[in-house]
């Protein structure tokens, strides 16, 4: 090899190797959208889902950011009209968690599932993935209520071929311990314990948004 081409190889390796090292620190910007159990109700700042899903991410070498887009006792109507404001632009994903509140009012499923693929058509418009945080009906509900319900969210990450969690509050919803007196939000331990079931999903989330998927 010529001493010239030996200096053009060496300089596209060095090249090579500076790309790759700034794509690997480029840093993963998300955002926690949903309603009261994403903003972290009567909980301290540092206890909310977000910010704990933050720093389980981080202890396991993720150089990850989550913006805090909660809004207590938000719907999914209410959802749609911030989803534009209130992700902003650089988003890399997205945690859409909503769809509670809709259920606790009764407001009809069928207009839960037209706000929630908006809001997924909006960010997929903008280039930014989903992780879709599905939900359940309560109970007292009725069977009829959470056969048109408990569907929407399985069915839209399948349509959208979205990275999915079935059940926001797995763990947490019948177990009194993890719960404030309310009964229904998490305590800081119920948020944990939230987030430990959640962290495999948000590692394949992503890696997915590493591949450009």
């Amino acid at each position: 090899m010529a001493l010239k081409d030996f200096f053009r190889f060496f300089l596209s390796l060095a090249m090579t190797i500076a790309l790759s090292s700034a794509v690997r620190a480029e840093s993963v910007s998300l955002v926690g959208f949903g309603d009261s159990l994403m903003a972290g109700y009567q909980l301290p700042p540092e206890d909310a889902f977000p910010v704990r899903l933050e720093k389980a991410l981080k202890d396991k070498g993720f150089d990850v950011t989550i913006a805090n887009a909660g809004v207590s006792g938000d719907t999914t109507s209410g959802g749609l009209s911030r989803i534009d404001w209130s992700v902003p632009d650089g988003t890399k994903g997205v945690i859409l968690e909503l769809g509670a509140n809709d259920a606790l009012r009764g407001i009809p499923p069928e207009q839960s599932r037209k706000n929630l693929e908006a809001m997924i058509a909006r960010l997929k418009q903008r280039g930014i993935p989903v992780l879709l945080a599905g939900m359940m009906a309560p109970p007292n509900m009725g069977a009829d209520y959470a056969a048109r319900f408990n569907p929407i969210y399985p069915e839209l990450a399948a349509k959208y071929d979205l990275e999915f969690y079935p059940f926001f509050l797995d763990g947490v919803a019948i177990d009194g311990a993890l719960k404030l007196e309310d009964g229904m939000h998490p305590n800081s331990q119920g948020v944990g314990e939230m987030v430990e079931r959640f962290l495999p999903v948000a590692e394949r989330f992503i890696a997915r948004l590493a591949k450009g998927d």
